[in-house]
């Protein structure tokens, strides 16, 4: 990519970031991204249809950011349920920043669907039996929406403690989820 282009796309994106964190979504406008990112509006509308195009760009990155530290973590992210909890919480922490920006208000919720979506598509890849099994399924869900919203909702908390209470509860759950899978087969 042109190295011109380059600090364009950095210009709109950290403008984008500093307006989102002092309003909604809905509230932005290209004039006052365009002034602050010193670009003109057709250098703007070059890049991105419009601001929600740049909001679900930044988002989608944000994302795939998520599920690579996911799996950058070990050699089979989704082998083991509770060291899975565990990188999807430092996933979701490496990312804070940009996370409570981006997904603020009412777009909380979007991005655990986003993440459960991702997340399940990838597992399925890796363990297609998992694609047509819907207590694992639902177990997925569980596991992922649940994280996700403990992660939102105690922030503030001491992230040791989060984690491992969320360990230990993938841990507890693990036994029933086997037992169930097996009783299938």
């Amino acid at each position: 990519m042109d190295i011109r282009i380059e600090k364009t796309e950095r210009a709109i994106k950290n403008a984008f970031l500093e307006l989102r964190s002092r309003k909604p979504l809905g509230k932005i406008t290209i004039k006052e991204l365009c002034s602050l990112a010193a670009i003109n509006k057709s250098t703007f509308y070059s890049h991105y249809e419009d601001i929600y195009a740049l909001s679900d760009k930044m988002e989608s990155e944000t994302i795939v950011s998520v599920l690579k530290n996911i799996s950058s973590q070990q050699e089979e992210p989704f082998k083991n349920p509770d060291v899975f909890t565990r990188n999807l919480y430092m996933a979701l922490i490496s990312n804070n920043t940009l996370i409570n920006l981006l997904f603020s208000g009412t777009e909380k919720a979007r991005l655990g669907d986003c993440l459960e979506t991702e997340l399940k598509r990838l597992i399925c890849e890796k363990y297609p039996d998992y694609k047509e099994d819907p207590q694992r399924d639902i177990m997925l869900s569980f596991c992922i929406q649940g994280c996700f919203h403990a992660y939102l909702n105690n922030q503030e908390k001491d992230v040791a403690t989060l984690v491992s209470v969320s360990e230990s509860i993938v841990r507890k759950l693990a036994p029933m989820y086997l037992e169930n899978s097996t009783e299938e087969n």
